[in-house]
């Protein structure tokens, strides 16, 4: 990150003058209303603003809490340590990014004057343009996009290690100097920027927390999603087992409990979701593109399209985009 932005978001703000000062606790009042300790964005954010920054408070424990909106944390430099639900330890550094939905529960371990961290305050319906921008369905966005919109309560956080991933870096930084230069129209560039961070993020996948032990499982995951995305015409189960180092059963269980399906309903998705974009966005005849994602049953492959969307592959293909 450029040294002018670091220099910027580490100088001591007001709060962080006065814990140092006083000594104490975070003052609840600063960040909620509530008798829980659930962080409102109406005290972070300006009225019709739906997204916002602000430097992580050092210097002070910060206690367990939850937030009615979603939070994205990006160390820029040294190091902070998060507890999530209670149990869970995450030590972030640089490069680091940490989503939370608003299921979490999270605390954070007092950090020191080089722990430079920026927390985004970001309205759910923020995420409507970057989410449009990704045309193409694929099944870790569709990861990315659960995750974060809380639909479920297993994947309510997601831990990226992106240091190193030049294009999420640049995106990263950009919208941290457009929030803190005030750019005009900042909603909508960041909602752009949003968009490009999550098709890098879906992009580089097989890069993300690559052997960190931290992120075992979610690592497992990322790798098993991205072999589906790549590998949707005849992917097998046992070739991702022999490719893990895992039994079977054991990437099967990781599947269905992080996603709610099992290998043959995902491979399915993918193999739907290609026919989908093919049939948009390409002259490929039906039996062409049934061929091309690998099925050679085209009775059960309309019977599929059609269960999935709701009408026939031919009518899909006339449906205005």
């Amino acid at each position: 990150m450029r040294q002018d932005l670091i220099d910027r978001l580490r100088e001591i703000t007001p709060e962080e003058q006065e814990l140092l000062k006083e000594g104490g606790e975070i003052r609840r009042e600063r960040y909620t209303n509530r008798r829980d300790f659930v962080v409102d964005s109406r005290l972070l954010l300006e009225k019709g603003r739906l997204i916002e920054i602000r430097p992580h408070t050092r210097f002070a424990y910060f206690p367990r809490h939850r937030h009615n909106y979603v939070e994205m944390v990006y160390m820029c430099s040294g190091t902070t340590t998060h507890i999530i639900n209670g149990n869970k330890e995450l030590t972030l550094e640089e490069g680091d990014l940490l989503f939370l939905n608003q299921n979490v529960y999270h605390e954070i371990l007092p950090s020191g004057e080089g722990d430079i961290a920026v927390n985004f305050i970001i309205l759910p319906e923020f995420f409507d343009r970057p989410i449009s921008m990704v045309e193409r369905e694929n099944i870790l966005r569709d990861f990315l996009i659960s995750t974060l919109a809380g639909d479920s309560a297993i994947n309510d956080h997601l831990y990226i290690r992106t240091k190193g991933i030049v294009p999420v870096e640049n995106l990263l930084e950009n919208m941290i100097w457009s929030l803190i230069e005030r750019h005009p129209m900042m909603d909508t560039i960041n909602q752009t920027s949003m968009g490009l961070l999550f098709m890098n993020l879906s992009r580089f996948a097989d890069q993300i927390g690559r052997g960190d032990p931290q992120q075992e499982e979610q690592n497992l995951l990322f790798s098993v999603l991205d072999y589906i995305e790549h590998h949707y015409q005849s992917g097998t189960l046992a070739e991702i087992s022999e490719l893990s180092h895992l039994p079977t059963y054991q990437v099967s269980r990781l599947l269905k409990k992080r996603t709610g399906k099992n290998f043959k309903e995902l491979l399915q998705l993918r193999k739907m979701q290609q026919a989908a974009y093919l049939l948009q966005n390409s002259t490929l005849s039906i039996d062409r593109i049934i061929e091309h994602i690998g099925y050679e049953n085209s009775s059960y492959f309309y019977r599929m399209f059609r269960e999935k969307y709701g009408c026939s592959p031919s009518e899909y293909r006339e449906t205005p985009v």
